[in-house]
């Protein structure tokens, strides 16, 4: 009885260390922003010898060197899609079921809430890959699909990468394969900016907030920022199928 009643304190003191850290490594990130912004610097990456996604993933060796153009899991795909499209892409699967691939651009929100109000028969179920883009246009499109109902499903040997899980979030169900490939890194911002530094960390932390509250709203536990904070933009970090269970994107009682 000790137990039940204890319980539901963990995951605020849980959220209050993420929420700590990610003021940190703002912090930390303001700082060399500023450092950049004087003396033209570029942020290295951490941790030496990242191996690319050719290598198996192993528990506590999950973060690989990603390229959109270059890098695919290590897993043979049920169905090979070849190159995926450079915007993302709408394609009827069977019945209600449909596919939704390719990059993530600035415009693709708009864009594919009209392709999918106008589907016929409409989507019930979304198959989704992509190596991820845009942030705000995920997380404008995931609310879409959560508003409108409608589960999505990843594949064995597919991926969804970047800003591609926020999408996969946002079904009222996620049927993931066990051989199916999630990955989380820090968000790009690019390598130059024409505004000072104090408004690039702003931009930072401002769009850091959303995302949280929108994995919140998901239903998706935010403690999952923690690998995508600590992995850098030329980096993904690869979920494993029981850390997709504990951060609640595919729970065990759906």
């Amino acid at each position: 009885m000790s137990d039940q009643t204890e319980a539901p304190a963990k995951p605020r003191s849980s959220v209050g260390r993420v929420l700590m850290g990610i003021l940190i490594f703002q912090l930390g990130l303001g700082g060399l922003l500023v450092v950049g912004d004087m003396q033209g610097l570029r942020l290295p990456s951490f941790g030496p010898n990242v191996p690319r996604l050719t290598e198996p993933v192993r528990p506590g060796d999950q973060r690989r060197t990603f390229r959109p153009d270059r890098d695919r899991p290590t897993v043979q795909p049920a169905r090979d899609p070849g190159e995926l499209p450079d915007r993302l892409v709408l394609s009827r699967d069977s019945d209600a079921v449909y596919r939704l691939e390719g990059g993530i651009r600035a415009g693709d929100a708009e864009r594919l809430i009209d392709l999918i109000e106008a589907a016929d028969p409409t989507p019930e179920t979304l198959i989704v890959q992509s190596q991820g883009g845009s942030v705000s246009d995920a997380l404008a499109l995931g609310r879409h699909i959560r508003a409108e109902g409608i589960k999505t499903q990843m594949l064995s040997g597919e991926y969804c990468y970047s800003a591609c899980p926020y999408l996969l979030a946002a079904g009222i169900s996620r049927d993931i394969h066990d051989d199916a490939s999630v990955g989380v890194h820090q968000h790009y911002f690019g390598e130059n900016t024409f505004l000072p530094a104090g408004f690039a960390v702003e931009d930072i932390q401002r769009g850091q907030a959303e995302v949280m509250t929108y994995l919140n709203d998901m239903g998706i536990d935010p403690l999952v920022m923690q690998h995508a904070l600590s992995t850098p933009p030329n980096e993904i970090y690869v979920l494993l199928p029981e850390e997709l269970e504990a951060y609640n994107f595919s729970p065990s009682d759906q």
